[in-house]
């Protein structure tokens, strides 16, 4: 089947793709850039560069705008996948939810609508486990956003071995969702099992919640 990837540029759909690829032709990533940087559906830090991120990986990127306005951002991600649908003749939708019903719910109606498969391979997967797979998987991945003040530590980590360690101690402590599936953190993937060229950090610059990417270079 073909699918197209609603892609963030994070973990999540970063390793739903891989899971994807298993078994189906991915054939594009589709990414929706907001102006709403506490946009309640779509990933913001980082976001310009799922373009290079598509051209390391190797794949078209259909690219959707959103003033990033709750529920209006719908509309524009419909015509997203739309758009998507005209230019690759995808059969269907993969998201990297886990947890999210708010988020799933309304991907899955509009993948109705549309008559379009919503695939969710993460859906429901344990968040420490998951977080493990990721690693054993080989993606290289770094923390780009920290929304809950236990975290704040992190901002800037790859995530490891130790970071998991971590983040499930403040799980147990603090009840956060150890993968951000609560808006606790974002990532930004720099290589993995479905990049055909790494990314390489050349500047950059930490501030309170977001490590803002300056500048790469593809290796």
């Amino acid at each position: 089947m073909r699918l197209g990837i609603l892609f963030s540029g994070g973990k999540d759909s970063c390793f739903a793709a891989y899971r994807a690829m298993e078994h189906n032709e991915v054939v594009c990533l589709i990414s929706i850039i907001s102006e709403n940087k506490e946009s309640y559906m779509f990933h913001t830090p980082n976001i310009e560069l799922v373009r290079v991120q598509a051209q390391a990986i190797g794949l078209p990127l259909v690219v959707g705008l959103t003033k990033g306005e709750k529920e209006e951002e719908l509309d524009d991600l419909r015509r997203a996948i739309q758009k998507a649908r005209r230019e690759h003749n995808i059969e269907g939708i993969v998201t990297g939810a886990i947890a999210s019903v708010y988020q799933a719910s309304r991907i899955q109606k509009i993948c109705s609508e549309l008559e379009l498969w919503c695939f969710n391979p993460l859906w429901q997967a344990n968040q420490i486990e998951h977080m493990e797979n990721i690693v054993k998987a080989g993606f290289d991945v770094v923390i780009t956003g920290v929304f809950a003040q236990p975290l704040s530590h992190l901002l800037g980590k790859k995530i490891n071995k130790a970071v998991i360690e971590e983040l499930a101690r403040l799980e147990k402590k603090h009840k956060i969702n150890p993968a951000g599936e609560g808006g606790e953190m974002e990532t930004f993937v720099l290589s993995g099992p479905i990049f055909k060229k790494k990314i390489i950090i050349k500047e950059s610059d930490i501030g309170k919640e977001v490590y803002q990417i300056k500048e790469v270079e593809l290796q």
